[in-house]
């Protein structure tokens, strides 16, 4: 009797081991299938402006809902070159806060400044937005800009860049306003694959006679590499999306930027500025279309950090 009370213990315990697989196999499947049916959808309500305008639309620099025209070129250009320049501006920042909380910072001031840091990931995007447009973009029209295009917009090659009249909305101030908003996230990821360095390594590089930067390119450095690349991924993917704090500054103009200076545009802009206000199935078609692109960008990017971890992880071992 003991031993068929026992048998049927470890057929309930199968049994629930069994419905465990199919449950959670059915949430990773839900996953996938969401994303299938995004991908869908887009498609679907894209598909009239794809007929329209082929390949044209990636190209085209041209946006006029009056005449029926379309093109994603201005929009694409403005996401890229915001989200590279948040990128040069904060990972190299996001680096140093992470280096100091981790290796150089007193014991007092180690946990205020890491909430502070996290405190910064949790703020609203419009909260940075409005910040931008009021705060930000006043004083750098009146004491930062006039400096630059006076000393650095006659360059050779570069002053290009820094030529404009001094409004302080644009390209630059969005890309710099994306800076300040991935800064936290990407330093939070860097400090935390900093912390699980084993200490007996960096003790034993300190004993042969390293300094901190030493300790930190050759020890600390290619033990987390695979965790700083994904926090620098992890930052790009929200500056790549960042909707609010980007329509709030970049000046939401559908013409090309001389400079960086200049008003621009984004995907994620033109789809909060524009959507709400949209007439014609093309029309819509071409927002939707915007949204698809900003979705591919967003996978290619995803994709290739994910063949670069790999890469990285089949390296491990490996003689530098």
């Amino acid at each position: 009797m003991e031993k068929f009370s026992n048998d049927q213990v470890m057929r309930r315990q199968m049994l629930f081991d069994q419905v465990f697989k199919v449950v959670t196999r059915g949430f990773a499947f839900l996953v996938l299938a969401l994303l299938l049916g995004i991908l869908i959808s887009l498609m679907i309500g894209a598909m009239p402006s794809i007929k329209a305008f082929g390949f044209g639309f990636l190209t085209s620099g041209e946006w006029d809902p009056v005449a029926g025209r379309f093109g994603a070129a201005v929009p694409i250009f403005g996401t890229l070159i915001t989200s590279c320049i948040a990128l040069l501006i904060g990972v190299p920042i996001s680096f140093g806060i992470a280096l100091f909380l981790t290796e150089l910072c007193p014991a007092g001031l180690k946990r205020p400044l890491g909430i502070a840091v996290e405190l910064l990931a949790g703020i609203p995007s419009i909260i940075y937005g409005m910040w931008g447009l009021f705060v930000f973009a006043p004083y750098f029209s009146e004491n930062i800009q006039p400096w630059l295009i006076d000393n650095l917009g006659t360059v050779p090659f570069v002053g290009w860049v820094f030529q404009g009249a001094p409004m302080g909305i644009g390209i630059f101030t969005a890309g710099l306003i994306l800076a300040i908003m991935v800064i936290p996230f990407i330093a939070s990821v860097m400090r935390d694959v900093f912390e699980v360095v084993p200490t007996l390594l960096k003790e034993s590089a300190y004993g042969l006679g390293s300094t901190t930067w030493e300790v930190v390119r050759y020890v600390v450095l290619p033990y987390t590499k695979t965790g700083v690349v994904g926090g620098i991924m992890l930052g790009l993917g929200r500056a790549l999306g960042e909707t609010m704090a980007v329509t709030f500054v970049i000046g939401n103009s559908s013409h090309f930027a001389p400079g960086l200076f200049q008003p621009g545009n984004s995907i994620a802009s033109s789809l909060a500025n524009e959507f709400a206000e949209a007439n014609g199935d093309l029309y819509i078609a071409s927002l939707i279309q915007l949204g698809l692109i900003l979705f591919f960008i967003t996978f290619v990017v995803l994709a290739c950090s994910k063949i670069l971890l790999l890469r990285l992880k089949r390296q491990e071992g490996k003689a530098s």
